[in-house]
């Protein structure tokens, strides 16, 4: 008897030994906001070096097993520009018929935007997580253009409707992304049919600080806490709201 209970205790501490491991394996200490900044800001620059446009304007990351495409350039050498708030975009083309991205404009957007968090792993290399996609029309089955989405310009009614039903005083910051915002800025849209076969313009990507950082946010992808975006995209028609 003695035995048996000397056993179950032994048991007993070694499941409570490896819960406690778990536990600090899943867990991800949060760092400042300045340190997860410049984690971003890092992030970006391997982004670019790691990542390349097929002949669609898809980005695509450098194969490690591969030679095919070694001779591809990176977005690094592309014309980067970073802005000040810290977004970066990459321009391949101006429409023939572009038509400037008015900031209340409703847009149709084709594209494959991706979510990550930069962190910095156990040998000190900052990276992105791995991607979680935010949205997705280029692969989606239809290949439509998105219209006129609420994280470029929430409409009045969707916050109100929001805030009423949950008691809150919420601005359009809660909905919308601002270095969305602020990249589009740089771009034209293609004034094209939705019929049209893509060939996306080039990539903005926005780090937390110029989305969502750490505060509330609508829950997209739910929470949205230091999530930084990879817009690669085409803006197919815009429209006077």
């Amino acid at each position: 008897m003695k035995k048996i209970l000397l056993f179950l205790t032994f048991t007993s501490l070694i499941l409570s030994s490896c819960r406690k491991d778990d536990d600090n394996t899943t867990t991800t200490p949060e760092v400042s906001l300045e340190t997860q900044n410049s984690y971003d800001d890092e992030a970006i620059q391997k982004f670019l070096k790691d990542n390349y446009f097929d002949s669609r304007g898809n980005i695509v990351a450098f194969s490690s097993t591969s030679t095919a495409d070694d001779n591809e350039k990176p977005l690094f050498n592309y014309n980067v520009i970073k802005l000040n708030s810290g977004v970066v975009y990459i321009s391949r083309y101006t429409p023939t018929n572009g038509k400037t991205i008015g900031a209340t404009d409703k847009i149709s957007i084709l594209q494959k935007t991706t979510t990550y968090v930069a962190t910095k792993d156990s040998k000190g290399t900052v990276s992105f997580s791995t991607p979680i996609a935010f949205r997705n029309t280029v692969t989606s089955g239809t290949g439509n253009p998105e219209y006129d989405p609420s994280y470029y310009y929430v409409k009045d009614d969707v916050l109100n409707a929001y805030n009423t039903a949950y008691n809150k005083t919420y601005t359009r910051t809660f909905y919308e992304i601002e270095g969305l915002q602020e990249g589009l800025k740089y771009f034209q849209s293609c004034e094209i049919p939705n019929s049209e076969n893509y060939n996306l313009q080039g990539v903005i990507i926005i780090p937390s600080r110029a989305a969502f950082a750490r505060d509330d946010a609508f829950p997209y992808l739910g929470s949205m806490k230091d999530k930084s975006f990879v817009f690669n995209f085409q803006i197919y028609k815009t429209e006077t709201r």
